[in-house]
This record gives structure tokens, sequence and C-alpha cells, in this order.
């Protein structure tokens, strides 16, 4: 198989094998007007396997979401051909309309305006609870 190398833009390396459609997907990749590879079931030495996601344009990308989703993320952004910055993810202590509340009686629901705030509660298990009313969040959301 042969991925052409890109000029510029960003490789999303070392994303858990299965994961980089989900990311595709909430990124919303499909909406780019230049080119997106995605490499499914790579050969890891450190993983065994994992996905890679090619972006060839420079862009900003929500590393707080892409934190939550998989930490092991490595985010490389290419300029010229040449990697310029190399990123590694950690799990964010606060994330913002990312997921959403499934407590009925959360104010989120009822004032659907406020943003839907949850905060690292445990990152051994990488667990969120909601800042409005301390309700664990859902992570069958990604």
């Amino acid at each position: 198989m042969n991925i052409d190398s890109i000029r510029n833009g960003v490789v999303l390396d070392h994303i858990q094998a299965g994961k980089s459609m989900e990311i595709y997907r909430y990124l919303r990749f499909n909406e780019l007007d230049c080119s997106v590879a995605i490499i499914k079931n790579a050969r890891s030495a450190r993983l065994g396997k994992k996905d890679i996601i090619k972006i060839d344009s420079p862009m900003d990308l929500d590393l707080d979401v892409l934190g939550y989703i998989d930490p092991d993320i490595t985010v490389n952004l290419i300029r010229d051909g040449v990697r310029v910055e190399k990123k590694h993810l950690e799990l964010p202590e606060k994330i913002v309309n990312v997921i959403h509340c499934r407590n009925p009686r959360c104010i989120t629901m009822e004032e659907p305006q406020l943003d839907a705030v949850f905060l690292l509660s445990d990152p051994e298990r990488r667990a969120y609870r909601c800042a409005y009313c301390d309700t664990p969040s859902d992570k069958k959301q990604f």
C-alpha cells in the first residue's frame, strides 16, 4: 500500500485501532475540501495495531476532543513536508459540549443554551462527571 506524504497538514498517529472513523465523523473531516487518508489497523510496535489519519491541509484541531476520545493520540504538524511539531495528548480536565448529561433533571436539560460541561473525576478510569449535577458521563457516547 502506498499513501503519499503530505506537504502541509496534520497527521494523527497512534489512534486506538478502530477509532479513526469516530474521530472522522465527530470532527467532521468529511466537510474538508482536501485529501484525508485513513489508515486502519496499521502495524505498531507499541500498540500492536493502530489507526492513522492524514489531513493534507493545515488546520486547528480541538485537542480536548481528541484527548477525550483517545489520550494516546500523537498530533504531528507538517510544514513543507517536514514534521515541525509533535504533540502528545492527555485526558482534558474539562470538556465542553463534547458529551451531554443523561440526567433528565439536570439544568442543561431545562436550559439547552447552557454549555454541557464535564470534569475529569477519575483519570484511572477516564471518568467524567457533569459540572452541574455530578452525574457520571456515559462513556458509550464515543
